[in-house]
Parts: C-alpha cells; sequence; structure tokens
C-alpha cells in the first residue's frame, strides 16, 4: 500500500488496487475500511476493485474516475461540485469559503475537480465553460449550476437544492 504523510488526491498502488480520496487521512485502508465522523455521513462507491469515499464537513478532491461513483453512491444527498483551475485567481479566492460551506452544512457533500488535462472528459461532459463553475447536484443530476465566484448566488443555490 501506498503511505504518506498526508494524502491529496489519489494515491494508487500498482500492485494492490488502493485508491485513496480522503483528504488528511493516509492511515486508511482505502479497500472498505470507514472512518465515521461524529457528525454526518460517509458516501463510499465501489470502482472495481477499489473504493472512493468522500466524507461530509470536508471538500474531498475527485476527478474523472472517482466524480460519478461517488456522486451515485450519495443517493439522494445534495453534492456541490467547484470547478476550478490551479491558475484560476477568483478560484483561489473563494477556495477558503467554499471550505466553510463544507464544514457549515453537514448533509451536503462538497466535492472539486481540478479541470485540467486529465480531467477534460469530465469537465466537457459538465459542460464547463468558465472557471470557476459551482454545480449542485440531485440523485446524479445537475440541478443548479453557478458560474464565477459568486458566493453569496453559491449559498442561494446550495440553500434551494437542499429544501427540495
Amino acid at each position: 500500500m501506498v503511505q504518506n504523510s498526508l494524502c491529496h488526491g489519489i494515491i494508487a498502488n500498482k500492485l494492490q488496487t488502493t485508491v485513496c480520496v480522503a483528504i488528511d487521512y493516509p492511515q486508511l485502508n482505502m479497500r472498505r475500511k470507514e472512518r465515521r465522523l461524529s457528525k454526518g455521513f460517509r458516501v463510499t462507491a465501489s470502482l472495481d476493485a477499489a473504493a472512493a469515499v468522500a466524507e461530509v464537513g470536508q471538500v474531498t478532491e475527485v476527478n474523472k474516475d472517482t466524480f460519478w461513483p461517488i456522486v451515485k453512491a450519495a443517493g439522494d444527498k445534495t453534492v456541490v461540485l467547484d470547478m476550478y483551475t490551479q491558475w484560476c485567481g477568483p478560484c483561489k479566492i473563494i477556495a477558503p469559503k467554499y471550505q466553510e460551506l463544507s464544514e457549515k452544512y453537514g448533509d451536503v457533500l462538497f466535492l472539486k475537480l481540478d479541470c485540467n488535462q486529465e480531467n477534460k472528459p469530465l469537465a466537457k461532459e459538465l459542460g464547463i465553460k468558465v472557471v470557476p463553475t459551482f454545480k449542485i447536484l440531485k440523485d446524479s443530476k445537475i440541478v443548479k449550476e453557478v458560474t464565477g465566484a459568486k458566493f453569496d448566488d453559491l449559498v442561494a443555490a446550495i440553500e434551494t437544492a437542499r429544501s427540495t
């Protein structure tokens, strides 16, 4: 199993198909071992022999391979996706506020997708035109979208999605 001091994004061992998506939990063996948070819920999705995990109360980095399994595993829970790029100034400005929202809403799953070359097929599938773009999903369907670093619009969209 691949070990490191901080688990950022996905770490896969080529000998064993072990995937880590939970940021700051490098000690987890992601092969169906679960760590429970005192608040909220946990989403576990199967990717063939691997498992992708996202938890409420934090922002989880996803990629083209882990996004849909996590969204489908969330069921009717509200899922918010931040589509960003490393070089985007407004993306960097809103990132701490997005993290705060993930801590505030214990019934919402917060994900982020780096729209780099590797994830371009998913970004195209989701119809991204500008960054940042926030997609809000329920039952694996996009129900709201906010383009740009518009914090108040994002909060309003999350509140609307949660109430439906």
